[in-house]
């Protein structure tokens, strides 16, 4: 079994319950559950966005996030989030599929300004610069859920909502 076909499990279980709780992304992108925290209208589309950035760690050696011309995609609906998220979803499966186990050894960096956020094995920025990411600001969109009495759903197990 290659590295890539160990993770692809792993892959799509996590694409299935990320786009489980952006179907319930409610209409109210101002929301904000306390003054540090992101208004759910930019945390709701940096997730479905992340697997672009999933698709950099395979197919690129390395990100300087202040070198490209990124803008934030702007909140519409729920719908909207959920094809933005299974477009690049499906990008990075076709990726992930395609990447040898020599690749995963090689090195990949991120950076901001030239300054290091990441340096390490492709593998290990896969699993945490993007999978554990993902998985991260899924878990803070399931809070915002529950404080807009969204039902949240059931991600590894029963929630309070779904058993």
């Amino acid at each position: 079994m290659t590295i890539s076909e160990a993770l692809l499990s792993e892959f799509d279980h996590e694409v299935t319950n990320t786009r489980k709780t952006l179907e319930r992304v409610p209409d109210k992108p101002d929301f904000l559950p306390h003054p540090k925290s992101m208004p759910l209208g930019a945390l709701a589309p940096h997730v479905a966005e992340l697997a672009g950035f999933g698709l950099s760690v395979l197919e690129t050696e390395r990100l300087d996030f202040s070198a490209g011309s990124y803008k934030p995609l702007p909140f519409e609906s729920a719908a909207q989030l959920v094809g933005v998220f299974d477009e690049g979803a499906a990008k990075v499966r076709r990726a992930l599929v395609n990447t040898p186990d020599e690749a995963w050894t090689a090195n990949w960096k991120l950076a901001f300004e030239g300054k290091p956020i990441f340096d390490g094995s492709r593998f290990l920025a896969y699993r945490e610069m993007f999978l554990n990411h993902l998985i991260h600001h899924r878990a803070q969109l399931g809070v915002y859920l529950r404080l807009n009495g969204v039902p949240v759903p059931a991600t590894y197990g029963p929630s309070a909502d779904e058993p």
